[in-house]
């Protein structure tokens, strides 16, 4: 499956699917939403697929697992529209906990995509060992985050309303002080994601995510 790019018929749809998000509408377009947006992500997904089995060969690299469906759960939501606005893959090693495990993902919108990798919704056991592991060589810890750091990377994630008391400098604090843990980068629509080149960009900024990767995976 050769990734040649998104296209701009591909944001199109996610502008017109928020203006139209009814059934009538998407069952008249969905050979566009396949065409040009689920197909040409499945075929990113199978291009980044061996740079994912490098960094973890337990992942999941079955596309369609990868990518996330267009179909809303609208059981327990206010919002009852049908459609979501964006579509997103997700790279995680199959697990019954996998709030517990870090996992990679990328969303594409109508104009803005993101990327990264953390824990998204970690059982407070799961906090409480990585801040004790951190604490452990924060040394190695702090060089090898700055690296992220420098690479444009942001932490993200939902932090506690009481600090949780420490003794480690100024710099842990950002990282240690939240319930969940992730790092990202969000950048408007550009040239770069109509080329098959965007592809490569996406696999080398995952790889550079990969030592913090697997020392999150491994508390």
């Amino acid at each position: 499956m050769a990734f040649n790019g998104f296209t701009e018929e591909t944001f199109q749809f996610f502008r017109d699917i928020k203006e139209n998000n009814y059934k009538e509408w998407f069952e008249a377009n969905k050979e566009v939403f396949i065409k040009e947006v689920q197909t040409p992500f499945k075929e990113l997904i199978a291009m980044l697929s061996p740079s994912m089995y490098n960094i973890d060969a337990q992942f999941e690299l079955r596309p369609y697992k990868v990518l996330s469906r267009i179909y809303r759960d609208t059981r327990f939501s206010k919002n009852k529209d049908p459609y979501k606005t964006c579509l997103w893959m997700s790279f995680l090693v199959p697990s019954t906990e996998w709030e517990n495990i870090p996992g990679y993902f990328m969303e594409l919108s109508a104009d803005h995509y993101l990327y990264g990798m953390g824990l998204f919704a970690p059982k407070k056991k799961t906090m409480d060992n990585l801040r004790d592991s951190i604490a452990y060589d924060a040394e190695e810890f702090q060089a090898k985050t700055q690296l992220i750091l420098d690479k444009g990377f942001s932490v993200q994630g939902e932090e506690y309303k009481r600090l949780i008391p420490n003794e480690l400098p100024e710099y842990f604090q950002t990282w240690i002080q939240r319930k969940s843990l992730y790092v990202m980068k969000e950048k408007p629509i550009g040239k770069e994601v109509y080329s098959e080149k965007f592809a490569k960009v996406i696999a080398e900024e995952f790889e550079s995510l990969q030592w913090l990767y697997h020392f999150l995976k491994d508390e």
